[in-house]
């Protein structure tokens, strides 16, 4: 897929199918995007599950928060990536480890990495990058 340009109807799909997302990057702290994108989507009505190794047992906006990515028993239909694009490549590994991959991976804004992307497209999984769905939402579903 081309990543420099993604159809409307591919971003809402993927906004409409989602229902269990997993937030790599989650913060405790308000002033940070990772908190304010969470926030938005919890009130959205999806299920948002914050992992940060940092904040692991802890809880972030009420959500209890788990260190990696396997540490979640319930399917995830979403990876949402607060990291910085450099960490995109081993994130798409420990994706790909997983029992039952999601249906997505969403980069939020300068999160890109076109190697992983691909790398996780051959396993059937969409992948967005350098979006965000706080803006995405609004703009495509109300």
């Amino acid at each position: 897929m081309n990543h420099d340009f993604y159809p409307d109807g591919y971003l809402a799909d993927i906004l409409r199918e989602t229902k269990t997302i997993a937030l790599v990057g989650a913060s405790p702290k308000p002033e940070r995007p990772s908190h304010r994108v969470m926030a938005f989507l919890l009130r959205k009505g999806y299920r948002v599950i914050p992992v940060n190794p940092g904040q692991a047992g802890r809880t972030i906006l009420d959500q209890p928060v788990v260190a990696r990515l396997a540490d979640i028993a319930a399917p995830i239909d979403m990876v949402d990536v607060f990291r910085a694009p450099a960490a995109l490549p081993g994130l798409v590994d420990e994706i790909l480890a997983l029992s039952r991959l999601p249906k997505a991976i969403w980069g939020q804004l300068s999160v890109r990495d076109d190697e992983a992307a691909a790398k996780a497209e051959a396993a059937g999984i969409k992948v967005v990058m350098d979006r965000c769905p706080a803006i995405e939402y609004p703009r495509l579903i109300g």
